[in-house]
């Protein structure tokens, strides 16, 4: 009887060997991509959008995220990478090429017949004894700005150049450090990342305290004040519209007049209440009145507040309302009843900068802050996206030491150790396994390799070197991407996240084991059509 045909007529499919070299050939054409990224030497990639719109980076999120990928199976590592980013923010570039290595070490047993299942049980043991070795290779340290600063220009350096790199990297720590308070998670986001399309990007800046991208509606409010008040109000100062549709009937102008005086008296008496807020804290003291409002404010509102000398920001962004009482201390209100001193915030200064045709308000001065902005500036827009997404990274590296409370030696110091540990390691297993142990072993070296290559050093020169010094002195060795000898990382302050090495040692090995047990590819949705009788895939 002939065999009974399930697939649709129209649907492609690989089998055995064929599907899995199509997806080791996947996994190596991406690690190619990605591979020249690597490291503080590593080269840039510019990303032309269909508008013509340009964007240069060497951010293996970034690039992940911008291409448009067709392959299935790199696109599903992309995906997994960039899901690293996503979790720890850093390892994207990394996870892409030990993945891609991983499948490379594989192709050569599977070239002499091993099963893909004995190349992924050796993975596992691999995994598991890598693993435990990054427990005992972390460092815990007690963690203090010095360290915090060699963390994050280590994470910099491999995005921009170093002038610029150094320069964000004490930007990003006092950052950080300013959010910081004991006892509760830190949150990123009370720390506002603003730009200007303006001078050097390295005259970029930390300002403690906020800077809005709006400024004052009314042409007569001052443009600075000192020593100010700051009202964080959500509350509406503009002539509203019922909820519901209504309608009013009047049988005289004078009717209308009243109605008229009505609606506008139900604003008016909530401006007068600041107003009268206002003289009872400011008058016969140095002291001056800012209100930023949620919501809005109306020209006739404004007029009232502008004859008071009150400068009135109307419309700001509901996540800066959270930043403003952190940063100036005080209350968020959402009535003007009942109004006192202990839900005002303070600030030194609060002035407004005009740049072409954008208008921003600085908040400075202010006593003990918990929030902040990092001013980003830039000749052009993809400088300022490029410094953002390295402020992005940084941050999170700061972060995550504070949260790990531990480090790992960087400059590929992890990567070397483990692979001497697993080729002792290797000893200890029995079978064939340990041929998988020795593929993963040998892909641990693609970092060091990589960084080497992308530095200009022949990658096996600099790979035995770095072995034999490693084996001799026994402590944690990397490279020195300057001369291309081997370094103490702990010594030049190259350090990585703890959780950035776990979570790359758990993403890429899994991925890679999936997709060795791929025995068969079909590309066979309902919607290709072919016959209506018989059974479908």
């Amino acid at each position: 009887m002939a065999s009974l045909n399930v697939v649709n007529k129209t649907a492609e499919s690989v089998r055995k060997g064929a599907a899995l070299m199509l997806n080791i050939n996947a996994a190596k054409g991406l690690q190619e991509v990605l591979k020249t990224n690597l490291g503080p030497k590593g080269t840039l990639k510019m990303l032309v959008g269909g508008a013509g719109q340009v964007k240069l980076t060497k951010d293996g999120s970034v690039l992940l995220h911008e291409m448009q990928i067709q392959h299935p199976t790199a696109s599903m590592i992309a995906r997994a990478a960039t899901a690293q980013d996503d979790i720890t923010g850093d390892g994207t570039t990394s996870n892409v090429l030990f993945c891609g290595e991983l499948l490379k070490q594989a192709e050569r047993f599977l070239a002499d017949g091993l099963h893909p299942r004995i190349i992924t049980d050796g993975f596992e043991l691999a995994k598991n004894e890598t693993l435990r070795f990054l427990e005992e290779f972390q460092v815990k340290k007690q963690v203090d700005r010095e360290l915090l600063v060699s963390v994050a220009r280590t994470s910099l350096r491999t995005k921009v150049h170093p002038e610029l790199a150094d320069k964000l990297t004490e930007i990003v720590v006092d950052a950080v450090l300013t959010i910081r308070r004991d006892g509760q998670p830190i949150d990123l986001h009370m720390i506002e990342i603003m730009h200007m399309v303006h001078r050097m990007g390295t005259e970029t800046s930390l300002v403690k305290g906020l800077v809005l991208d709006h400024g004052a509606r009314h042409p007569d409010m001052p443009k600075k004040v000192e020593n100010a008040y700051i009202l964080t109000a959500n509350v509406s100062l503009e002539y509203e519209k019922s909820e519901v549709n209504s309608a009013f009937f009047y049988s005289s102008a004078d009717q209308r007049e009243k109605l008229i005086d009505a609606e506008r008296r139900f604003t008016d008496d909530k401006v007068k209440k600041l107003i009268e807020f206002k003289r009872k804290v400011c008058d016969g003291t140095d002291k001056t009145f800012v209100i930023i409002n949620q919501k809005g404010v109306d020209p006739v509102s404004l007029d009232m507040l502008a004859k008071d000398g009150i400068i009135a920001l109307r419309r700001a962004k509901r996540r800066n309302m959270e930043r403003l009482t952190l940063a100036c201390g005080g209350t968020a209100v959402n009535s003007v009843d009942d109004l006192s001193v202990s839900d005002l915030g303070f600030a030194g200064t609060v002035y407004e900068h005009t740049l072409g045709e954008e208008k921003y308000t600085f908040v400075e001065g202010v006593k003990n802050p918990f929030s902040c902005t990092i001013l980003v500036r830039g000749p052009n827009e993809h400088t300022i996206a490029q410094i953002k997404d390295a402020i992005r990274d940084g941050l999170r590296a700061v972060k995550n030491t504070l949260d790990d409370q531990s480090i790992v030696p960087g400059a590929g110091a992890f990567e070397l150790g483990a692979h001497a540990n697993l080729v002792k390691f290797k000893s200890s297993v029995t079978g064939r396994a340990k041929l998988g142990v020795q593929a993963f072993a040998d892909a641990l070296l693609v970092v060091p390799k990589t960084l080497a290559e992308n530095s200009g050093y022949d990658a096996q020169d600099t790979i035995i070197k770095l072995l034999e010094e490693h084996e001799r002195t026994g402590s944690a060795i990397g490279l020195d991407i300057e001369t291309g000898e081997p370094l103490q990382p702990e010594v030049d302050g190259i350090y990585d996240n703890y959780r950035v090495k776990k979570q790359f040692l758990h993403l890429a090995p899994v991925l890679a084991q999936q997709l060795l047990l791929v025995d068969e590819i079909m590309r066979a949705g309902k919607q290709m059509g072919g016959s209506k009788d018989g059974p479908q895939a």
